[in-house]
């Protein structure tokens, strides 16, 4: 009888921060960003864990009407807003 043995490893690589205009920036590699289903500009949530900087992708923007209605409050609700004299070349 053989056993196998498997050791799951984990990559590690190091970079370096660059400063990006008043931000800083850090490359991520190909294989890491493929892994993690990272594409130019999507988008990330970004968030810490103690000393720890995660990054996710988000996943695509699901809007549900009855869940938007849901916050609107007597708090955050406006009236209504005639519109001013014509302008321009408006119509009306």
């Amino acid at each position: 009888m053989y056993l196998q043995c498997r050791l799951v490893s984990v990559k590690i690589m190091e970079g370096r921060i660059q400063k990006w205009g008043n931000s800083l920036a850090i490359r991520i590699p190909r294989a890491f960003a493929r892994q993690a289903g990272l594409a130019e500009n999507c988008q990330v949530d970004i968030s810490l864990d103690k000393d720890c900087l995660i990054i996710r992708p988000c996943g695509p923007a699901t809007f549900d009407l009855a869940g938007m209605l849901s916050g609107i409050t007597e708090q955050n609700r406006h009236g209504e807003v005639a519109p001013d004299a014509s302008v321009g070349g408006e119509a009306w």
